[in-house]
């Protein structure tokens, strides 16, 4: 499992998940073929500059802090993936960011189920926190979201900014 990029004082907690047992053993976040992760970051004005996986632990001089809600254990076929959602929740509320922004509907959605939220269908901020911090939904970056444009996923990523700015 990746250690937790996250520090009082960010602005955002970016927060995927880790559903597949062979992506815990990764070394970097988002450095899958074909993930436009690091992409997104930069073309969304969230960072400014194009950042390598390699330098994951960056994200933290730009006010943004990475971890995932992790598997706690295996499902049987069909069942919906178990979460460790108080770690989860304990990690944010040391942090203290104004936001946390689920970087899919995926992970928005994982973390509603084990919190017995509504699930969301859009992008945005839904209409529940994570707790008690504002959450918001990205698309996904994985190539797996390919389908949807990178223009389109770049704007509703910059949508971030805004929803930050209302935040103060």
């Amino acid at each position: 499992m990746l250690p937790d990029l996250l520090g009082t004082g960010v602005r955002v907690v970016l927060a995927g998940t880790i559903a597949a047992w062979h992506r815990a053993e990764r070394v970097h976040y988002y450095d899958g073929p074909g993930n436009k992760f690091w992409v997104l970051l930069h073309a969304s004005g969230l960072v400014p500059e194009l950042l390598d996986p390699s330098e994951d632990e960056r994200v933290l001089e730009f006010g943004i802090g990475l971890t995932d809600l992790v598997r706690v254990r295996r499902s049987e076929p069909g069942e919906p993936p178990q979460f460790d959602r108080t770690a989860f929740e304990r990690r944010i509320r040391a942090a203290r960011p104004q936001a946390v922004a689920f970087v899919s509907k995926t992970a928005a959605n994982s973390y509603a189920r084990c919190a017995g939220l509504r699930l969301v269908r859009d992008y945005g901020s839904p209409s529940w926190t994570v707790a008690g911090t504002p959450a918001f939904v990205l698309p996904g970056p994985s190539g797996a979201n390919n389908g949807m444009s990178l223009p389109l996923r770049t704007a509703l990523w910059a949508d971030l900014l805004d929803f930050l700015d209302t935040l103060g």
